[in-house]
């Protein structure tokens, strides 16, 4: 009996065998539906979350919010003068085309790159207090809709400025196509959110992601200049598989209002003349799909979240 004691492995040595072991946390099973509500039941925790964003990001700034409206004022003045000016772009309102795109773009592209980072930012709260984390990239995509609309204003004042008027009968497939990109920067917040938590890479992949993605959206240049070449050759269909172009396409058709212009003698085309009910249809098509990838984020958050606390 003695022997046998002895060739047991002392209970020091096995404990610190133990706490070298790396610890894996397994998360309750939650189903999606669930994640939904709870999201609903800490909806003011969101609301308060979204002013914190809007707090941070001008603390100790003397003009505040005003800096949101002054960066696409900014591009407005400089493309103007740049492209209408200087190089003598023949695009009637350049400037007004350019801004409607960028209106779009900028807060997919702020949504994104705040998100992405938030968990990370946040280890504090998220170690120590119980709520759905996914509310932490919500409120990156609600103060970026915040900016949005204070962006948009310098947009509708500068319609009002060059007497640009709208076309009124797609003006309501805005909203339309605003949800659609809410619900797509929303699934892809929340899968970005988690996913960077483990691969801290993420957030710089983003920043050359996000790079290809603008050149290869029909925001500086228009969509018939590469929309007429892929259409020679059946493969148009490639241009949709973006979602940001159908509801780039949707501003721009909406408040920049041209199809096409006439330079020397010849008729350019700008945008695709399309019926506001294609438009509709293909909006819809990314709220649906949008839609899948939200369930498909959120389900993709729970089954990572477990492990926050330790890879924080």
């Amino acid at each position: 009996m003695l022997e046998q004691a002895n060739s047991l492995p002392d209970k020091r040595i096995v404990a610190s065998r133990i706490e070298d072991l790396p610890i894996r946390v397994v998360s309750p099973k939650i189903s999606v539906l669930t994640r939904i509500h709870n999201i609903w039941v800490f909806r003011e925790l969101l609301v308060s979350m979204v002013r914190k964003e809007l707090r941070i990001k001008y603390k100790n700034s003397v003009l505040g919010f005003l800096w949101s409206l002054l960066n696409p004022a900014l591009y407005l003045v400089i493309y103007y003068i740049v492209f209408q000016k200087i190089l003598k772009n023949n695009m009637p309102l350049f400037a007004i085309f350019l801004l409607c795109g960028l209106l779009v773009w900028n807060f997919f592209s702020n949504a994104l790159s705040s998100a992405t980072t938030t968990v990370v930012n946040n280890a504090g709260i998220v170690k120590k207090v119980a709520f759905p984390r996914e509310i932490l990239a919500m409120a990156s995509v609600g103060a970026a809709l915040i900016f949005f609309f204070l962006q948009a204003c310098v947009l509708i004042l500068a319609l009002a400025i060059f007497q640009v008027i709208p076309a009124l009968g797609y003006i309501w497939l805005i909203p339309l196509a605003l949800i659609a990109l809410l619900f797509f920067a929303g699934a892809l917040a929340i899968a970005l959110s988690a996913i960077n938590v483990y691969l801290r890479d993420t957030q710089h992949l983003l920043e050359l992601v996000l790079l290809a993605w603008f050149w290869a959206t029909p925001i500086v240049y228009p969509f018939q200049e590469l929309g007429v070449r892929l259409s020679g050759k059946h493969l148009l269909w490639l241009y949709f598989l973006n979602p940001v172009t159908v509801v780039v396409l949707t501003f721009q058709r909406a408040l920049y209002a041209r199809v096409s212009y006439v330079n020397a003698g010849t008729v350019q085309p700008l945008l695709p003349a399309y019926s506001p009910e294609w438009f509709a249809i293909q909006l819809l098509i990314v709220v649906l799909v949008s839609a899948v990838l939200f369930v498909g984020a959120l389900s993709l958050f729970g089954r990572l979240e477990g492990n926050f606390a330790e890879e924080l």
